[in-house]
């Protein structure tokens, strides 16, 4: 078939795996081009087909040779559907890894479930023996609680009181307002379970029972704290509050594993491009601003730079690991650099669908959009007929039945 991009709103319902795959070699060549990584040894990545999950995963395993297992959603595709962009990704992935003799498995299946952890630690049990970094990179906007069996929703809300402020549609360029109206108090609760810290806090508590948690394991997190103008939406939003669980999680787990020599940190990154982030209103627009301001200043990072730059420079440095006054570890600290913020704050006053080609990177944006899905990647033809059916690469994966 030939396979086109088709779009719903902020999702793409379709991939490429071609595509896919050059932009899993993309990331592949840039960590191979890096100084060597002295890092971890076995890794498991739990969401690990997309964004900082799949980033992780590729420079742990190809700047430090380390062993990975991946956990994420199953897809299947047929003849005539495609499957997910995360099961390109990591069908990729696989293929890849074992052609450069490194050692990786996949356990696909829901990453709330007490069986798909089960399976993972049966899985590092049988592969690895254990692991010495687990990175927990889950982006869902619902969770069902494998204690009650209770399905509850994420909402992108503020607190407190209606926010209004500029978006823009990044496929028509049309900028406009948007008033987001407040959380209710369930809404609120119901965000903090689906993205806070309690998944974490399950996950690292089964590898310990399970005996696979290495001593001295590290366990990392994502966060966002963002620019002013995305407070109301984000930090101070519903989704802040997940955020300040999560955090508050983190340091629940440093002492939780204080006595092995583990830690556990929060990784607070930058704006960027993922399906997550094109979800929140006002945040699209603000990318596309930052992503201008940054490639002229030469500070532009994805999540792959990003990520090198977080175990070389934070996690695997000599010495203790750099965090903030609330030991988080910072890896926005480019894009909240003062000059930045205060060019997007000025831009961000004049920006409108009639100048919003001029004074922003929408363009960049889109390109960025649409390659997560395996689309626009220079060297793939994509008129070109292409069998939307991949498979990975034998013994590399378990799929668990929830």
């Amino acid at each position: 078939m030939i396979i086109k991009p088709r779009t719903r709103g902020f999702i793409c319902t379709t991939a490429h795996p071609d595509g896919c795959s050059a932009q899993v070699q993309e990331q592949i060549d840039y960590i191979a081009a890096k100084p060597r990584l002295e890092g971890p040894k076995n890794v498991l990545v739990i969401g690990a087909s997309t964004g900082y999950g799949l980033a992780a995963r590729i420079a742990a395993a190809f700047g430090a040779g380390a062993a990975t297992v991946g956990v994420y959603r199953p897809s299947k595709s047929t003849e005539t559907r495609t499957a997910s962009a995360g099961w390109y990704n990591s069908a990729a992935f696989e293929q890849k890894a074992a052609e450069a003799g490194l050692r990786s498995f996949s356990v696909t299946g829901d990453a709330f479930s007490d069986a798909t952890k089960a399976a993972t630690v049966e899985t590092i049990k049988a592969e690895l023996g254990q692991v010495d970094l687990v990175v927990y990179s889950v982006a869902s906007a619902r969770r069902t609680n494998p204690k009650t069996g209770e399905t509850v929703n994420s909402v992108l809300k503020p607190i407190g009181a209606s926010y209004t402020n500029k978006t823009v549609n990044f496929h028509t360029g049309e900028v406009s307002e948007i008033t987001l109206d407040p959380a209710s108090e369930e809404e609120i609760a119901a965000t903090v379970e689906v993205m806070g810290g309690d998944d974490w806090q399950l996950w690292i508590d089964a590898l310990q029972e399970g005996g696979v948690l290495a001593e001295g394991a590290t366990t990392i997190a994502y966060s966002y704290i963002g620019p002013d103008l995305t407070q109301p939406i984000y930090r101070e939003g519903s989704i802040g509050q997940a955020k300040d669980h999560l955090e508050a999680t983190a340091h629940r787990l440093s002492e939780q594993l204080a006595s092995g020599g583990g830690r556990a940190f929060v990784s607070v990154s930058k704006a960027l491009v993922t399906q997550s982030s094109s979800a929140i209103p006002v945040v699209p627009l603000y990318v596309s601003v930052l992503y201008k301001i940054m490639k002229e200043k030469g500070l532009h990072e994805g999540c792959i730079e990003q990520t090198y730059r977080l175990f070389a420079e934070r996690l695997y440095a000599d010495g203790s690991v750099p965090t903030d006054e609330t030991g988080r570890i910072r890896i926005d600290d480019w894009e909240m650099r003062e000059d930045v913020q205060q060019e997007v704050a000025d831009i961000w006053n004049q920006i409108s669908s009639d100048n919003i080609e001029q004074l922003s990177d929408l363009s960049g944006y889109r390109k960025e959009f649409f390659q997560l899905f395996g689309f626009g990647m220079d060297g793939v033809d994509y008129e070109a007929d292409t069998s939307p059916m991949v498979t990975m690469p034998e013994g590399h994966l378990r799929t668990v039945q929830d």
